[in-house]
Formats: structure tokens, C-alpha cells, sequence
């Protein structure tokens, strides 16, 4: 497992209201929000192929969720 490191930021107060109800929601810490995203940025200059919306979604999902956890996701969503 990679070392971590701590990193303080500013941001707009409002928006830190919104991370906390969205890291409550989806189970999980800004801390790994801010991560997940990071991760997704590319340092080869290759953000171009993806259009704005898509590159807002990088990083939402955690990294260990596999396509068999989406679908009993989506399955539970639309039987309800």
C-alpha cells in the first residue's frame, strides 16, 4: 500500500457542506473523494479525450467496485 501524506486545502465553505452529505451518502471520506479524483487526473496531457461531464464523474466510484456490484446495484434500484 502506497505511504500517504496529509494535504490541507481551502475551499469555499458550501462545498464543504456538500462533500460531508456526499461522503455520508456513498459511504465513504472526503479525504478518499479527493484521492479517487486525483488519481484520475492524467500527467500526460491526455484530459482532452474525455468531455467535461465524464471528467467530473472520474473518481466518484472507489476503486474497488467491480461490475458485478454495479449491477446488483442497478438490479435493486429498479425493483423496487
Amino acid at each position: 500500500m502506497p505511504s500517504r501524506k496529509k494535504l490541507t486545502l481551502s475551499v469555499d465553505e458550501q462545498i464543504i457542506d456538500r462533500a460531508h452529505r456526499y461522503s455520508r451518502r456513498h459511504n465513504t471520506s472526503i479525504s478518499q473523494l479527493v484521492s479517487n479524483y486525483l488519481a484520475g487526473l492524467s500527467e500526460s496531457g491526455t484530459e482532452g479525450r474525455y468531455s467535461p461531464t465524464v471528467r467530473r464523474l472520474i473518481g466518484i466510484l472507489p476503486t474497488e467496485v467491480s461490475v458485478e456490484d454495479y449491477h446488483r446495484h442497478i438490479e435493486r434500484k429498479h425493483s423496487r
